[in-house]
């Protein structure tokens, strides 16, 4: 079983990751502790490797002070001693309250040892900026991440909300004064929402061999076909409110090729709409999250989902 999941090279970081990322937000927020450790004893034992976080998940639950996330992956990796077999990606920069936010190098090099203790890990397979800190100067930020990875703490660096522009600035810099250079970005991208990543940043990625995982890879649950009109929107409280924005004549459109596909494959619209994410050329893995074994089953079997290229075509054309 594990045998088939093919490892995909992530930028030139050396990093070889599994084709679908696992979103580490639900760890600590719609996940406790006991199920988070059964979904992530299950996403590993199917062969995939990759797991994403952030120090800021999930600051936004009441009660929550941030690194909730982090501390049970910790604790994950040391009741399993599964840490060495695990390519794990975490974020810096968010607002963690009391001024703590921003990349700037003071900053950085106390985020990272916060979430190196909460995660019970010497060092970060993949440390991300969050979000562009306009207000630190790149050189700055690029020189912190020099630091941390010749102190061993990280082995490669990404970048997450950035835009084209700032990206590919920041891979100047990188090149001018012979500084790491973000080997990943990490962009909003699903079948919904195509526009701004194709057009601006997609041809960036390519030209610059950046490897690319995408967040609300399933549009906040719409592309699973749980939503189809107003009143399945109450299903979810404050996410099926989100969700409302695609119900529309595209997003309509979108679900009815989503079932042609699943039919025709004998799946279910979440596995077509990753498997569609997994087939583009300059996706290496979607993230999605799951918060029981029957969901993570789904993001499994989507990564085994090879789709025709009449049914990528379909798939575009409804969501063009």
């Amino acid at each position: 079983m594990t045998s088939s999941i093919t490892k995909r090279k992530l930028g030139r970081s050396g990093l070889e990751v599994s084709p679908l990322a696992f979103g580490g937000n639900v760890f600590g927020w719609s996940a406790d502790e006991a199920t988070s450790f059964k979904l992530l004893d299950a996403f590993v034992g199917a062969g995939l490797n990759f797991i994403d976080t952030a120090d800021v998940y999930s600051r936004w639950v009441p009660g929550n002070q941030g690194g909730e996330s982090e501390a049970i992956l910790g604790k994950w990796f040391k009741r399993s001693g599964k840490r060495a077999g695990v390519v794990l990606a975490t974020k810096v920069g968010m607002d963690m309250g009391e001024g703590r936010k921003g990349l700037s190098r003071a900053y950085m090099e106390r985020a990272v040892d916060a979430s190196l203790l909460r995660l019970q890990t010497d060092y970060i397979d993949l440390y991300q900026s969050h979000t562009d800190d306009q207000d630190t100067p790149l050189e700055e930020t690029l020189d912190a991440y020099d630091r941390l990875i010749k102190a061993g703490k990280v082995r490669a660096i990404g970048a997450s909300n950035y835009s084209a522009a700032r990206l590919a600035e920041a891979l100047e810099t990188s090149r001018r004064l012979g500084l790491p250079r973000y080997e990943s970005l990490q962009p909003h991208y699903n079948l919904y929402t195509r526009s701004e990543y194709e057009s601006e940043l997609e041809p960036l990625v390519l030209r610059e061999g950046l490897g690319v995982f995408n967040y609300y890879a399933l549009a906040s649950g719409f592309l699973s076909g749980k939503y189809r009109s107003e009143a399945d929107l109450d299903k979810s409280g404050a996410r099926g409110q989100r969700v409302k924005a695609y119900l529309d004549a595209r997003g309509l459109r979108i679900l009815a090729a989503l079932d042609e596909v699943a039919a025709r494959t004998a799946t279910n619209p979440t596995q077509v709409a990753l498997a569609w994410q997994i087939a583009r050329p300059s996706i290496t893995a979607p993230i999605a999250s799951a918060t029981s074994l029957a969901q993570l089953d789904d993001l499994i079997a989507a990564t085994r989902l090879q789709l025709s290229a009449g049914d990528i075509a379909l798939l575009d054309q409804a969501s063009a």
